[in-house]
């Protein structure tokens, strides 16, 4: 699905505070081609959010009931602050590596 979209373009010679201010965009080289790689990464990076949330609102719903005592009538069993601060940094992991697969996006 395409969308058109404003955007302002600075191409940073000569005024480059001006430019790099009034831009969405600042082409710090001056090559256009730069722009259709800005607009790529772009869309993939709104492709990337939902994941995220995917990710972070998964494991909150899976993990406040267990650290609620959720499982402790059924099993006996009581979760350790350890373990759920180990789980928490799971999830910080989780969301950080989805993002950084941003990094091997190419045109």
């Amino acid at each position: 699905m395409v969308t058109w979209i404003d955007i302002g373009v600075g191409m940073a010679f000569t005024h480059r505070v001006v430019a790099m201010q009034s831009a969405a965009v600042t082409l710090v080289k001056g090559d256009l081609r730069a722009l259709a790689k800005a607009i790529h990464l772009s869309h993939a990076t709104m492709r990337n959010i939902p994941q995220k949330l995917f990710f972070a609102f998964g494991y909150k719903s899976m993990g406040i009931p267990i650290a609620s005592y959720f499982p402790y009538p059924f099993f006996g069993v009581l979760l350790s602050p350890k373990i759920a601060g180990v789980a928490i940094r799971f999830r910080s992991v989780s969301v950080i590596t989805n993002a950084l697969r941003l990094r091997q996006v190419r045109i």
